[in-house]
């Protein structure tokens, strides 16, 4: 089971990650070699090195993020047909790549190669879920996120995966016991609190919802959408008060957001001051 980071960002989390270095080994660079005068096993030495030399020249494109170069290297490498683990990640390297490009639909066919090639490789599900979310493919989305979280039910990113997933499908019961799991194995996650709150709004739990909000904004204080979230459910609980100063709040806190900041300043501006 192979876990690599992602380098875009999923869908409703706050945070990408950066691409880690690939979990390959290769001869160290002038070691001595075997002397052969077999045609095929030259051939084969040299596949080896032009592999070796690509996945170099692509991750270094990945880190100046030049998705195309990136691609071009990684597509070549493809066409040499490495064995795995090499295959499946430039399979993988790719699928960035490509979402980077936003060419999501080769993006999510990649990041299935990959998973076709290595069935644990953990971080191609999550990319591919990513992807998916993108693409407005949900029935996609679900099936990948199935998968992950049979793959590892324990893991933080697969129950968050869910539940992301189970959030835009409309399945709120879903989502609040995937979350209701990750926030047990860890509560100080923010970005939990705050789509295990969404989900209590889809089942018409405001008081939860209040109360999950309310420690997501205890978690980070400046947290934006938190604090309109809890505007909203303010709002319908009748506290009309708390709801404006929220509202004002997520205001000044969504500097970096205008559509947020612009929503927020009129949903204040629609409750009067007492």
């Amino acid at each position: 089971m192979r876990v690599r980071l992602t380098v875009f960002t999923l869908v409703g989390i706050s945070a990408a990650c950066a691409a880690g270095a690939f979990a390959q080994t290769y001869p160290v660079p002038g070691q001595p070699q075997p002397r052969t005068t077999s045609a095929p096993a030259l051939r084969e030495a040299a596949r080896r090195r032009e592999v070796h030399e690509r996945f170099r020249i692509g991750l270094d494109a990945e880190q100046r993020e030049d998705w195309n170069a990136a691609a071009a290297e990684f597509e070549r490498i493809i066409q040499l047909r490495p064995s795995e683990p090499q295959f499946s990640t430039a399979y993988y390297d790719l699928g960035i790549a490509y979402a980077n490009q936003n060419r999501l639909d080769d993006a999510a066919r990649a990041f299935t190669s990959a998973i076709a090639g290595d069935p644990g490789f953990l971080a191609a599900m999550a990319n591919l879920i990513a992807v998916d979310l993108r693409r407005h493919d949900l029935r996609d989305a679900k099936a990948a996120a199935d998968r992950f979280l049979q793959a590892a039910p324990d893991s933080a990113r697969s129950l968050y995966s869910h539940g992301i997933v189970a959030l835009q499908s409309g399945d709120a019961a879903a989502a609040q016991a995937d979350f209701g799991k990750l926030l047990q194995n860890d509560p100080q996650y923010a970005v939990a609190h705050y789509d295990f709150g969404l989900s209590q709004v889809k089942l018409g739990h405001y008081p939860s919802a209040e109360h999950e909000f309310g420690l997501a904004l205890e978690l980070v204080p400046n947290y934006a959408r938190a604090r309109f979230a809890l505007g909203t459910v303010l709002l319908r609980e009748g506290k009309r008060p708390e709801a404006r100063a929220a509202f004002d709040r997520a205001m000044r806190d969504a500097a970096g957001d205008p559509a947020l900041q612009n929503l927020a300043l009129s949903m204040r501006d629609a409750i009067h001051a007492p």
